[in-house]
């Protein structure tokens, strides 16, 4: 029985066109002169994203630690909505590499987001030299753990815009920006507006084999690079990994169709008698009475997931087709009794 990997848009394998451009892509030396290939991959991306300028990064948690280093000093406290991914998913580097003290923010203004509000009341004022420094608003957009949800456009500028008055930089973890882009069919540069610095990944959802985007003003990115290869992300001939993020770019007219596999995923299941919310992307998050005993009758029948919290996590990808989705539907019937919720 072939699996249906349905565990993250991270699984996916590299095209046929992506190999072809990695074997051919012109390449040279990224710390010393610039890397041709990946000099034309981050005018790509800066020009989609509306920023001056953008960073090639091997890792989507490097993206966000760089953008959290940019914007902190040792102490400084950064806010950032709860479940975050810079919270509770990068191993701490927010606090033991950036410095920062983290500070969670309940979801007021809908899955996933907070209210600009919350905000403001947060980040305070400034008081005496004793006390605590609010300085970084994280977002993210969308937001893995609360299912892929999206922040529309109006509410981004309006969670920017609080964090403007009171003296706090921004910082988007975009890491599926694409899919929030497709989502409410707007331009990314939309969902960028304000922002001092973005993180969006190449291989979450566009079929990249590996690599994120820092974008920003031309000057953070000068010293973002410095700060990637202190932590060790210089890169020698990165035109090999850049060939294939500029042809995953390709994909972006395509995302829409991840959302509408997900979707039809989560329909067949409510027919099961599941308790499948409606997905705004590519994300799907099923409450389970036992998710352990969830995990192990998927993958029983060859449907690969991943637990989160108390719900199980399916997450439709390029490699996945429309017929796939039917199968996986066919194996799960049989089992469904193990994605109740209660």
């Amino acid at each position: 029985m072939r699996p249906l990997d349905l565990r993250s848009d991270t699984v996916t394998r590299p095209t046929p066109e992506m190999r072809a451009a990695m074997a051919s892509a012109e390449v040279g030396d990224d710390v010393l002169e610039r890397d041709p290939t990946m000099a034309i991959l981050e005018a790509r991306v800066a020009d989609l994203l509306g920023l001056e300028a953008a960073l090639w990064v091997p890792s989507g948690c490097m993206g966000n630690l760089i953008g959290l280093m940019l914007h902190l000093r040792r102490g400084d406290r950064f806010l950032a909505p709860a479940q975050a991914h810079v919270l509770g998913s990068e191993l701490g580097t927010g606090a033991w590499l950036a410095g920062g003290m983290p500070e969670a923010l309940a979801w007021e203004g809908g899955p996933g987001r907070p209210t600009p509000a919350q905000v403001t009341k947060t980040a305070g004022s400034p008081g005496p030299y004793y006390t605590l420094r609010s300085r970084l608003l994280c977002l993210e957009n969308t937001h893995n753990f609360a299912g892929g949800t999206v922040t529309p456009v109006a509410e981004h500028r309006a969670l920017v815009a609080a964090a403007k008055a009171a003296g706090l930089a921004v910082h988007l973890d975009g890491a599926r920006l694409w899919h929030a882009a497709a989502a409410l069919g707007c331009p990314l540069a939309e969902l960028t507006a304000g922002v001092d610095t973005v993180q969006v990944c190449l291989s979450k959802g566009l079929g990249a084999p590996m690599g994120s985007m820092l974008g920003g003003s031309a000057a953070a990115m000068v010293e973002a690079r410095r700060l990637r290869k202190m932590l060790g992300g210089g890169v020698r001939q990165g035109g090999v990994v850049a060939a294939a993020g500029l042809v995953a770019l390709d994909y972006l007219p395509r995302v829409a169709e991840d959302h509408a596999k997900i979707q039809r995923l989560a329909d067949g299941l409510r027919a099961f008698g599941v308790a499948a919310p409606v997905p705004e992307t590519n994300i799907l998050l099923v409450p389970v009475a036992d998710a352990p005993g969830a995990l192990t009758a998927l993958e029983a029948v060859g449907v690969r997931v991943l637990p989160v919290g108390s719900a199980i996590r399916f997450i439709a990808h390029r490699d996945l087709t429309a017929g796939d989705i039917e199968e996986a539907l066919r194996r799960l019937e049989p089992v469904a009794l193990s994605l109740r919720s209660a």
